[in-house]
């Protein structure tokens, strides 16, 4: 008997397998078309065997899917829904960033306001 997962469980499995630095550029680089290993190697910088690791973690989630044609295993994104989340990341993040720095100019700006002005001495 096959036991379906909810929808939100499955979303937070994809998230965690998203959810490090190395196999989000890998993802980034994956973006231009199809790497070989040692190509992904030259961008990134880890050990082989951390990358294989990543790499796996990603094929499993099905994230990645690897090809072979008359060379080395190549790695591509499975989907190219894989490119648009990674955009819609990148979205998410200039947002957040752009409110936060607008937040800091304006407590920069009303920095002075919030200055004790001396002491108030009762009359």
């Amino acid at each position: 008997m096959l036991v379906s997962v909810p929808l939100y469980q499955a979303k937070a499995e994809m998230f965690r397998v998203l959810g490090h630095p190395v196999r989000i550029r890998v993802l980034e680089l994956l973006q231009a078309g199809p790497l070989a290993v040692r190509d992904l190697l030259g961008e990134i910088d880890v050990e082989p065997s951390t990358l294989s690791q990543h790499l796996a973690v990603l094929r499993r989630a099905g994230v990645v899917a690897s090809v072979r044609d008359d060379g080395p295993v190549r790695y591509a994104l499975s989907t190219p829904a894989v490119a648009d989340l990674l955009a819609a990341g990148r979205r998410i993040l200039g947002a957040v960033l752009a409110d936060r720095d607008g937040l800091l100019a304006e407590l920069r700006a009303h920095r002075d306001s919030d200055e004790p002005r001396g002491n108030l001495t009762r009359s």
